[in-house]
């Protein structure tokens, strides 16, 4: 991989990642439509990805350490509610359990375990489906037109106040499942599950604030699947220098895009980039049509 190829693509990972336009989708028509080789992309794409991560975890930092914190009490809660059970049962004691849920950011860390389940699962199970569509521009084509659908849909979206507290364990499912469904290159992930969460009554600014906070293991999770391939992956000494100012790129452009998130969701701005995936969709399948 040379440095202007490992530089375009943090600029793009940066910019689709966050942005409501598909980072996966606008990849496979480049890799398409360029007949590029990445050579060791698939190391690359991991360490994009990570740096996707960290850049989520800087900008919701407050957020984040607060639900790791709360993860860890509800795990000794759960502890203790065992031996709670085990008191009542065999000792006869009529112990009151602990309420799992007290707090609102402790309902909030439920709520991303129950959007988990279903985004996992079907990740797992899309695998080769999302690897086959990748293939050809006809895929990522059409799903960028439904992109730019329901980018109108979350404009027309009235304006929810649903936060923790008020949310339901449905509405975390639905938003997960719509998660999964975003694997598939042409659909957005950040476009999607925002609109889901908005679809849902969600708060607007917390409707970004879980999309993006979800998406945390989410990336893990795709991670952790990718480490087998990367492991058998040899690269030049020159090219970790070239990976490590494509991650520092991506990071800056993806903190930048975040913000700019933010700012489209509370003014329902999404109509530009409606109309840019409807366009870019109409060509990738275009391009399919020539190629045959």
């Amino acid at each position: 991989m040379s440095l202007i190829q490992a530089i375009v693509l943090g600029i793009l990972q940066g910019l689709t990642e966050f942005l409501p336009v598909s980072s996966s989708g606008h990849l496979a028509i480049l890799k398409n439509i360029f007949h590029l080789d990445l050579g060791s992309g698939m190391l690359y794409d991991v360490l994009l990805h990570v740096a996707t991560l960290v850049t989520i975890c800087i900008v919701f930092f407050k957020d984040v350490a607060k639900l790791i914190v709360e993860f860890i009490m509800i795990v000794i809660d759960v502890f203790k509610n065992i031996g709670i059970f085990f008191q009542n049962t065999f000792a006869h004691r009529n112990i009151k359990y602990i309420r799992i849920t007290q707090k609102t950011y402790r309902k909030f860390v439920v709520m991303l375990i129950v959007s988990t389940i279903p985004t996992g699962i079907l990740g797992y199970l899309m695998q080769d489906i999302v690897e086959k569509a990748g293939l050809s521009l006809l895929i990522p084509g059409i799903c960028l037109l439904v992109t730019g659908g329901i980018l109108l849909i979350t404009d027309m979206a009235e304006t929810g106040k649903k936060k923790p507290k008020d949310a339901s364990m449905f509405d975390a499912f639905t938003v997960g499942v719509c998660q999964g469904i975003a694997t598939l290159p042409g659909l957005s992930r950040s476009g999607t599950t925002v609109a889901a969460c908005l679809l849902c009554g969600f708060d607007r600014k917390f409707a970004v604030k879980y999309s993006f906070i979800m998406s945390i293991p989410a990336i893990i999770g795709a991670l952790v699947l990718q480490l087998g391939n990367v492991a058998t992956v040899s690269i030049k000494t020159v090219e970790i220098v070239y990976y490590i100012i494509g991650m520092l790129i991506a990071a800056v452009v993806g903190f930048v895009c975040i913000k700019v998130m933010i700012a489209i969701v509370q003014s329902k701005r999404f109509k530009g980039f409606a109309f840019y995936c409807m366009a870019i969709g109409a060509i990738s399948i275009i391009c399919f049509l020539v190629q045959l």
